[in-house]
């Protein structure tokens, strides 16, 4: 029945394009490598990641569940868009495995307002928002001010500047 399973899972894969490997199962790591030449559109093709490590270990389905910034663990990982990401707990990454860009900040993670100025720039975690569900960050609080003064506006300019940017 695993191996079922298992095949099953790879025939959705293979049939929407998508080839996934799994790169480790063990304790409470569950760990997808997907290589850059089998990334969907889904998948930012680049990823704020300092260390290899998305968003500085911060849990982004936190930001949806609890509304705050909590760190991540090295207990819980996943390995996605070329980057590993934290969770807090078993939970939330299972959520996130789910369906990675529901939760996944917007712009790759990279901060939403230089984005939206056409440049790319770290992140604060504690600076950021949800808009229409869709989480952004911010390199820092001062900078979350400036965003928030027009957020429709940077999204559409950041929207605009992301496909240039992402290369």
């Amino acid at each position: 029945m695993k191996n079922l399973l298992w095949l099953n899972i790879g025939t959705i894969f293979l049939s929407l394009g998508i080839i996934a490997t799994v790169e480790q199962v063990t304790g409470n790591r569950f760990q997808m490598n997907s290589p850059a030449v089998a990334q969907t559109a889904t998948v930012p093709a680049k990823i704020y990641a300092e260390n290899g490590i998305a968003i500085k270990g911060t849990d982004p389905v936190a930001y949806f569940q609890q509304g705050k910034a909590v760190a991540g663990s090295d207990r819980f990982t996943y390995r996605w868009g070329n980057a590993t990401w934290k969770f807090s707990s078993t939970e939330n990454r299972a959520l996130f495995a789910k369906n990675p860009a529901k939760y996944a900040p917007q712009y790759g993670g990279f901060c939403a307002w230089a984005v939206s100025e056409g440049d790319l720039a770290p992140i604060d975690p504690n600076a950021w928002t949800i808009v229409n569900g869709k989480l952004y960050l911010n390199y820092s609080p001062a900078v979350q001010q400036q965003w928030a003064q027009d957020i429709p506006g940077n999204i559409a300019k950041a929207d605009k500047n992301w496909p240039k940017l992402s290369k």
